[in-house]
């Protein structure tokens, strides 16, 4: 059966969670609609995190980021939206994710946002 898009996003035990570890993930096919425009918006994004209980499953991942191809979305929104539904749905001791949008009109544009779990601090 195909994929398709979806919203929920899929977690698992992460199998390691006495240590604190990074994730590191590029997703280099991201898009969203213009809200102005309706033409289409492309980006690469970077998702980092340090989970605690649970980590993202990698095709939910993919299907998730897929679901937002046909939706009218300012980049600043979508960056958060999807920084919020990641820390929503794993919880994690740190999160970041970053937004670098292709150049449209003459200007690239790029966003950040981060999650730090209350009281947390990278151990080395």
């Amino acid at each position: 059966m195909p994929s398709r898009p979806s919203r929920r996003l899929q977690t698992f035990a992460n199998p390691s969670p006495d240590r604190d570890y990074r994730i590191h993930m590029e997703i280099p096919e991201f898009t969203c609609l213009c809200p102005m425009t309706g033409q289409p918006d492309f980006a690469v994004l970077t998702l980092e995190y340090v989970p605690d209980r649970l980590c993202v499953e990698l095709k939910s991942l993919k299907q998730y980021v897929w679901s937002f191809r046909d939706e009218g979305a300012f980049h600043e929104a979508v960056t958060n939206r999807i920084l919020d539904d990641l820390v929503a749905a794993t919880r994690p001791r740190f999160l970041r994710l970053s937004a670098k949008f292709n150049v449209r009109g003459g200007i690239h544009t790029s966003v950040t946002v981060a999650h730090r779990k209350r009281g947390w601090k990278a151990r080395d």
